[in-house]
Parts: structure tokens; sequence; C-alpha cells
């Protein structure tokens, strides 16, 4: 792909959208391993947030690659709802396991689903795309460990 001016702004802000659900869901994990009893969910979810935290500067990387700047402050509005579900949950249920996993199942789930947008808008170039692929992949399965952890 050629970078023109334009192609090269999509990109910047497909990248950067990705990069504030990623903000949101590293906050939203190191906010649910504060509120879960159990050391191991506490230790996978403090794993799950570390993971974004290297996402996001994967992302990052790109940005910086196309010659912008990655100063910007994440939590678009999916995000947000993932954040929102993390705090309201825990607040209301005391720091109910079942209610927090299912809180985060709907933050990932909506990381999934913008993810897959991303890709399917077609602004990005082959080693965006394989990057945000692999980290796509990696995020579905977390989806997939942490509804196990529901159903367990």
């Amino acid at each position: 792909m050629i970078h023109t001016e334009e192609t090269t702004t999509e990109a910047v802000n497909t990248l950067e959208g990705l990069i504030s659900i990623l903000e949101d869901g590293k906050l939203g994990y190191t906010n649910a391993a504060e509120h879960v009893e159990d050391l191991i969910i506490k230790a996978d979810f403090l794993e799950y947030a570390r993971e974004r935290a290297l996402f996001i500067v994967e992302l990052q990387d790109q940005i910086n690659k196309l010659g912008k700047s990655t100063d910007t402050s994440g939590g678009g509005p999916l995000g947000a709802l993932h954040r929102t579900w993390i705090d309201i949950k825990s607040s209301f249920t005391g720091g109910d396991t079942e209610a927090i996993i299912n809180a985060c199942i709907t933050g990932e789930e909506a990381a999934v689903e913008k993810y897959k947008m991303a890709l399917e808008k077609n602004e990005l170039d082959g080693s965006q795309i394989a990057i945000v692929s692999k980290q796509l992949n990696s995020i579905q399965s977390t989806l997939d460990k942490i509804k196990a952890k529901r159903s367990s």
C-alpha cells in the first residue's frame, strides 16, 4: 500500500481506535484484579492487563513508523463500556467474581468487534494487518479462557 496523507491518517485513526480499547481493557483488567478474591483469577487478570500494555506499544510503534505522534488519550465508546461494566458490577456486587468475569467478557467481546471492524475497513498495510490479526487472535483466546472460567 502506498501511503498518501489520507491513507496514513485513516491507518493512524484505526490504530488509535484499537489503542483506546486496549487502554480500557488494561484498566479494566487491573480494576478487576483488585476486586476478585481468587488468586489464580487475579493473576490471570494482571497478565491480561500486561498483554494489553504490550499490544499498545506494538500499535504505537506502527503509528510512529507512519511518521505520526502517539500522544493520545485512550477511551473510546466501546472501551468506556468495558470500564463502566467493571466499575458498576464490582461496586454493586461487592466484588462478586462471577459478575466481574461477565463484565470482562462484555469488554473482550467489544474489543473483538472493534478489531474485526478495523480489519474490515481495509485501511491498514500488510505489516499492520499481521499485527492486528495476531492481537485479535490473542484477545479471542483470552475471551475463550474467561468464558471457560465462568462455566467452571
